[in-house]
């Protein structure tokens, strides 16, 4: 599908996939560039040509649409192709050579990067490149109820199927004075493999592992509820539902309900700068490629604001490619990713949080040590 013209959010999310061509370049990209080709690359976008191929997040569909339109405005030559396979999708065609770059909400896993990656140089693997952090709601739609709270453990207990009723005593302790209705509860979840999956397990697991038995997965383990494929399909999903819940990232969430999240001893509202707290108080993972940027997310986090219930979602491209020139490609394009006004933008249109400062210096230097 070709976006000639970046109306919405709304236009965006209906997309299958994105696809910016050059003739797109001089339309409006909802404010997603800088007036100045690559002011902080030093690349001369207006040079550059050729086809970039990404496949992967779901949740990073609405901010991969955004970057590409403002990257084109500066790179007409540039084709910017992404579509939103689903994170496990998306690193195994970067790793098969059906794509140039990935994204994805889960970081390469040990026998990834043990494998092959078709498209790198002999001996190079891929890196991860954090682009993205956003809040995961827990968004629903029941009858009657516009304010709910929820913790970790009453979370778990939904989704692995051990609570079945709105009404049911562990939720109603959380909500004191909602009248939640007697009524079977619908749970919708991920079908495909899901990075976004892979980080609402990993926070139950941590936070209720007496409730939530299984490791955390991309996969969701049990067999609960109704299922549906990619970001798009589980908000679809949910509008066709009644008395339903649902894990998404809030790009996707539209104007479904969003619980509270219990942090701690406090009920505490959904928001991008709680999830970018809880980044900035976690680590680079360790044992991993110099330049590889994978955070060990902490999410056990109870400062104030924070929301420990987040996706951090990288660009995976290689070390070295094999290509010269579509190494040059990447990298002008990730180094537009990373930048000050991509992330603002992406911020506006998918509500996520703008990288720190920290983190963006970091990933500018991972992104300039591709070639």
């Amino acid at each position: 599908m070709n976006i000639k013209r970046i109306g919405s959010v709304a236009a965006i999310a209906i997309a299958g996939a994105v696809v910016l061509s050059s003739c797109a370049a001089n339309e409006d990209a909802g404010n997603g560039g800088s007036s100045s080709p690559s002011a902080s690359s030093g690349v001369d976008y207006s040079k550059l040509s050729g086809t970039l191929t990404g496949s992967g997040s779901s949740a990073q569909q609405t901010a991969e649409a955004t970057w590409a339109a403002g990257f084109q405005e500066q790179a007409s030559g540039v084709t910017v192709n992404y579509t939103p396979d689903g994170s496990g999708a998306g690193r195994e065609n970067f790793m098969s050579g059906a794509a140039d770059f990935a994204g994805s909400d889960a970081a390469l896993k040990e026998e990834e990067l043990s494998g092959e990656f078709k498209n790198c140089a002999a001996d190079s693997k891929g890196i991860d490149i954090p682009v993205y952090i956003s809040p995961i709601a827990i968004a629903y739609k029941v009858d009657g109820v516009s304010d709910l709270t929820l913790d970790a453990k009453s979370i778990a207990g939904i989704f692995s199927g051990k609570i079945t009723k709105w009404n049911d005593d562990e939720i109603a302790a959380l909500n004191d004075g909602v009248d939640l209705p007697d009524s079977n509860i619908t749970v919708v979840h991920r079908s495909d493999d899901s990075g976004t999956t892979q980080n609402f397990s990993e926070y139950v697991a941590a936070n209720a592992p007496d409730v939530w038995t299984e490791e955390p997965s991309q996969t969701f383990p049990f067999q609960v509820g109704d299922s549906a494929k990619g970001t798009s399909g589980v908000a679809s999903a949910m509008q066709g539902a009644s008395n339903a819940i649902t894990y998404i990232d809030d790009s996707g969430a539209g104007d479904l309900d969003k619980a509270k999240l219990m942090v701690g001893d406090t009920a505490t509202e959904l928001s991008a700068e709680g999830a970018a707290q809880v980044v900035a108080d976690s680590d680079i993972a360790t044992g991993r490629e110099e330049n590889d940027l994978a955070i060990d997310i902490d999410r056990k986090d109870t400062a104030e604001g924070a929301w420990p219930l987040v996706l951090v979602s990288y660009a995976i491209a290689c070390q070295e490619y094999e290509d010269k020139d579509k190494a040059d490609l990447v990298k002008a394009y990730l180094g537009y990713v990373v930048s000050e006004d991509a992330q603002k933008a992406a911020a506006t249109e998918a509500k996520s949080a703008a990288l720190s400062s920290d983190l963006a210096e970091k990933a500018a230097a991972a992104v300039a040590s591709i070639k």
